[in-house]
């Protein structure tokens, strides 16, 4: 198949999404992009990057304001700022790492970041990276208040003529599967144990849970299931008192976080959408086959949480009240979320938050 050919087909036919025009090429995303490398000007051009993807992001903040893009199959994350404080540890090509700009909040997980892309079509252009498979992990665009200089020269520099054509491998094998014999009690033991939100992977991994099945399988005072359109009510009412939020969407190479508060939620047709000046949230409402309110116990205090999943069980989203390290969360937040469940399990009580 001519990909450059069925993609101009597809775009004269009206179809405008990267991840949309692959997929009905059969093809991923990033087989698409490839595809384009040396392509004339004129439409949607690609150059192969250098693979030191740490590296490459920690350059990131010459270039001033950027989009950072992170997505997975049913919900989009944008967070327009500068890329700040970028770190890594652990061995070349398996690094983990984090951003902790102001504006742009990253937890990365470069084990699945095997291509990265310089691309550009018409006036937009961008970095994207891929994993092994084609699948986007993450995408940085340019915006109007981009030092342009400091971008292109970046660009240009990372860009590697000699870089062998990608060897794409097979889809990834399904999600790991409960494992045989597990001891509930035990695990809600565990879970009422909890002294910070980062045990509970632990948790899981001892009990060889996945994060769906843990919810089944939660005490009835720390996970209650609500109804699949309370992320709407949830961020139309943080819109309406402005109680600020947190809002975590990820892949397996990437966890995108926004904290603040957000002002504008539209729904458009399956869409969810939070539509700010620096922050906009693409959420498929007809994919949340489960939406779950969460509690977990910190030195803190209770963390509360709603956590959105797919059918096939993959985490979709979380929403968290904003707050520091060492400070309860928020009343106004703990009572946004408490007006989701209707369960006398679920305690109405606020106290030990702050207003």
């Amino acid at each position: 198949m001519d990909l450059r050919q069925a993609y101009l087909d597809a775009r004269a036919a009206g179809a405008t999404r990267h991840r949309d025009i692959a997929a009905a090429l059969g093809v991923t995303e990033g087989m698409l992009v490839d595809a384009h490398v040396g392509a004339p000007a004129g439409g949607l051009q690609a150059r192969r990057l250098r693979r030191d993807f740490p590296r490459l992001l920690a350059e990131l903040s010459r270039a001033g304001e950027l989009m950072a893009l992170t997505r997975n199959a049913h919900c989009v994350h944008e967070r327009t700022g500068v890329y700040e404080h970028l770190s890594a540890q652990g061995e070349p090509g398996r690094e983990i790492g984090m951003a902790l700009g102001e504006d742009i909040d990253l937890r990365l997980f470069y084990s699945h970041w095997a291509h990265g892309y310089a691309v550009r079509e018409g006036e937009q252009q961008s970095l994207q990276f891929f994993d092994a498979q084609g699948v986007a992990v993450h995408k940085v665009f340019a915006r109007p208040a981009t030092q342009l200089a400091a971008w292109q020269a970046l660009r240009a520099s990372w860009a590697d003529p000699d870089a062998p054509a990608p060897q794409w491998r097979h889809a990834a094998p399904p999600a790991p599967v409960d494992a045989p014999g597990v001891d509930a009690d035990a695990f809600r033991a565990g879970w009422a144990a909890l002294r910070d939100t980062h045990e509970f992977f632990g948790l899981l991994r001892r009990h060889g849970l996945t994060r769906r099945t843990a919810m089944h399988l939660a005490a009835p005072e720390f996970a209650q299931r609500v109804d699949p359109h309370a992320a709407r009510v949830l961020l139309e009412g943080a819109a309406a008192n402005g109680t600020p939020i947190m809002v975590f969407v990820g892949n397996k190479g990437v966890i995108q976080i926004h904290g603040g508060p957000i002002k504008r939620v539209a729904v458009m047709g399956p869409w969810l959408n939070v539509l700010d000046a620096c922050f906009n949230l693409h959420l498929r409402e007809d994919a949340i086959a489960e939406a779950w309110a969460v509690r977990k116990p910190t030195v803190d205090g209770l963390v509360s949480s709603l956590e959105l999943y797919a059918p096939d069980g993959e985490l979709i989203a979380q929403f968290f009240g904003r707050r520091k390290p060492g400070q309860p969360e928020r009343c106004a937040w703990r009572q946004l979320l408490d007006g989701l469940v209707d369960d006398r399990a679920w305690s109405q009580e606020a106290a030990g938050c702050t207003a």
